[in-house]
Order: C-alpha cells, then structure tokens, then sequence
C-alpha cells in the first residue's frame, strides 16, 4: 500500500523539514500578504487541489543541462535557477499534447518571470517540421528536440505527454503520466514560486511511481512474487531488476518498467524469471 504524509503546517515549515532547499522567499503560506505575493492573481484559488510531491526529489539530469532549443538558443538550467521550470514531454503527433499546448501557452503567459515551459519533442521528423508546427500554432515557449539521452536521463518517456515539475533549487519534485490538469498545475506553479494558494501538499513515499528514478528505493516490485527469499536473495533480485533492462522498446530496467507499466506483459515474466533464478540459487 502507497503510503503519504498528510502535511498540514505552513509550507515554509514543510520544505525546510524536507531539504527541498526552498527558503522563505520562495515558498509562503497561502495567507501570505506582501506584495510579492500579490503579483499575480490565481485563476483558482486552490481550494481541494492535493499537490504530491516525492519524498526523494532528484536534480535535473546532467543530460539536459544545456538544451538547444529549434532556432539554435542555448538554455543552461543553471540559468533558470530561482524559476519554476515545466518540462514537458511532447509530440507533434499526439493528441492530448496538441490539446495541452494553449493551457501551457497560458500559464507561460500569466507567470512569466516566474515559470518557464520547456517543450521537449519525440518527434522523428526533422527539427523543420516541429519549428513549423510551433510557429503555426503560436508556442510561446522554447521548445527542443529531445535525443534519446535526454528521454533516458527522465527514466526513459513511454509515453506522451508526460510533464516534470522542477522547482526553484533545480530539483525535480514531481511528474505528470497524460494531459496535465491546468488548475492543478497552476497551484503547483504557485507553491513553487512563492505565490498564495490553498493547495495541500503530499509528501509521497517515492519507490518510483512519482519519479522513476527512485524506482531503486521499491522493495517490492508490481506482479513479481519476492516472497521466500532471504534478506540476502532479495537483496540481490532487487540489485538486478534495477540493472537489467525490459526488452519492451521502454528502454529502461525491468523495475522501472513494472511499476511505471505494470500492465507491460514483457517485463513481468523477464523479472519474475530474475526472481526464480535466485531463489533457487540461480
């Protein structure tokens, strides 16, 4: 069972207990009224909005430090320091992205000087055909190609759109699996820059499912039956289901595949095969 941490007291209490490094200036409480604060009025306020966030946040991956975006701009994420940054995942081809991009576009727009959007496409077509794309539909945020090391560095992108939240300090606090839910991400966007709202925050127990990075932290895999094996065996079966890969195209390890997919009928007998082998001495 997914257990989290129901946190009730001022966020700026939260983020200090937790080491997300967010000092005051970045993050106050919704009843906050200095002017700062005051910048910019919410859509919503936030009221019933649950923010997770994982209890293990990462910083941005070295693979997407420096991005070059489609006219040929360099973005250093050093340069971003003190800004919410939206990376998102994306394809020309995709649906739900195509249907997401003016919610992006508008929140780009409203928190300017305090978020910045980062389209990375999967697009196979040439850079051409993206830049013409997001010049016929107005994207006003950069946008880049994603190689295949940067897809990787996120815990591999199985699917679009998928969206990372990284907050002021350059830590990756959450992720979106699908279309974002804009009032949603408008308060994360809030919180995270400093700005009033009502929103709760959820510091979630993270063995993956929030970033797929932590997946190392799982000690117990979806659908793979650990049970029986010593202390030692486990040990063990975890160490290889976080090293060796699921040969379903994902191109991540076979516990990261099953619990970003547990439905992915490739990785389920790949990692209860590991598990076998080492229980009986394999």
């Amino acid at each position: 069972m997914k257990r989290t941490i129901l946190i009730v007291v001022p966020l700026v209490v939260l983020f200090g207990a937790m080491g997300i490094g967010l000092t005051k200036h970045l993050v106050r409480t919704a009843g906050a009224s200095d002017s700062a604060a005051a910048d910019v009025r919410a859509i919503t306020t936030g009221a019933g909005v649950t923010i997770k966030v994982s209890d293990k946040p990462i910083p941005v991956p070295a693979a997407a430090a420096h991005l070059v975006d489609i006219t040929g701009r360099t973005i250093a994420m050093d340069d971003l320091h003190g800004k919410v940054v939206l990376v998102n995942f994306w394809a020309t081809w995709c649906g739900p992205c195509r249907e997401e991009i003016p919610a992006l576009m508008a929140l780009q727009d409203r928190y300017r000087g305090r978020l910045v959007v980062l389209g990375l496409s999967i697009d196979e077509s040439p850079v051409g055909d993206v830049a013409a794309f997001a010049k016929q539909v107005g994207i006003n945020y950069p946008v880049v190609m994603a190689t295949d090391d940067v897809q990787q560095a996120f815990g591999g992108i199985a699917s679009v759109p998928s969206t990372f939240l990284v907050n002021p300090e350059g830590k990756i606090l959450l992720r979106h699996l699908g279309s974002i839910d804009p009032q949603q991400v408008e308060q994360e966007v809030r919180a995270f820059s400093g700005l009033q709202t009502a929103a709760t925050i959820e510091v979630v127990k993270d063995t993956g499912q929030v970033l797929l990075a932590n997946a190392a932290y799982a000690t117990e895999i979806p659908g793979v039956d650990l049970a029986g094996l010593t202390p030692a065996q486990k040990a063990k079966a975890l160490q290889r289901l976080n090293t060796e890969h699921c040969t379903c195209g994902c191109n991540t390890t076979l516990a990261q595949c099953r619990i970003n997919d547990p439905s992915c009928a490739t990785s389920l007998p790949l990692a209860q095969k590991v598990a076998d082998q080492i229980r009986h001495g394999g």
